[in-house]
């Protein structure tokens, strides 16, 4: 089954009013047909030393709970 991009969008934006609080954003780049979810972090978030546990335990945790089917995310510059 085939992850919608605007399903995507729709969780990211869950994420987006904690990262924008810090100064920072999230832009999808990507949807895998293997379920991976591609992103860029923004502002803040982009150059921060925790931006991979942002990813991890904010981005991804959301992703995956309301698409079960994502299998992970990854990050691009």
């Amino acid at each position: 089954m085939a992850i919608e991009r605007d399903q995507v969008e729709k969780a990211l934006d869950k994420t987006r009013s904690v990262l924008r609080g810090d100064g920072g954003d999230v832009e999808l780049v990507d949807v895998t047909d293997e379920g991976m979810v591609i992103v860029r972090l923004k502002g803040a978030c982009g150059g921060c030393p925790m931006a991979t546990m942002t990813l991890k335990s904010l981005i991804e945790r959301v992703l995956k709970k309301e698409l079960p089917d994502i299998k992970g995310v990854q990050q691009v510059q």
